[in-house]
């Protein structure tokens, strides 16, 4: 499963993008053991010097912890995933915000088409 990266942001970010991605929609789990680092390479269709570097920013994160000779592991701490969860919608927002003043948008504007589009599910 090879993936079509973004140009405007390096690769490894992108990556470490999407495991954070997995983690907090659930599709990775606490305490689940991740590829190896040639496994995922292999598996993403990248260099191994970039999953390395991805693993090593994971765990900067405190998102996995290494087991020597077992492997790398996704965090068994809730409490580091909620914090990832909060960080991550903050920055969506940001982004989102950000999005919005550069088209000159008003945020009467916005809230209307929230309440339309949040309107159509209930």
């Amino acid at each position: 499963m090879t993936i079509d990266f973004s140009r405007d942001k390096p690769i490894y970010t992108q990556l470490v993008e999407k495991i954070c991605g997995d983690i907090i929609r659930g599709n990775r789990h606490l305490g689940e053991k991740i590829p190896s680092v040639r496994e995922y390479a292999v598996e993403v269709g990248v260099n191994v010097n970039t999953v390395q570097r991805v693993y090593k920013e994971l765990e900067q994160m405190k998102l996995t912890e290494t087991k020597r000779g077992q492997g790398t592991y996704i965090t068994s701490d809730e409490g580091i995933i909620s914090t990832l969860r909060e960080h991550m919608k903050e920055k969506i927002v940001e982004q989102f915000f950000y999005s919005i003043e550069e088209y000159g948008f008003t945020k009467q504007e916005i809230i209307e088409q929230l309440q339309k589009q949040g309107g159509e599910g209930d």
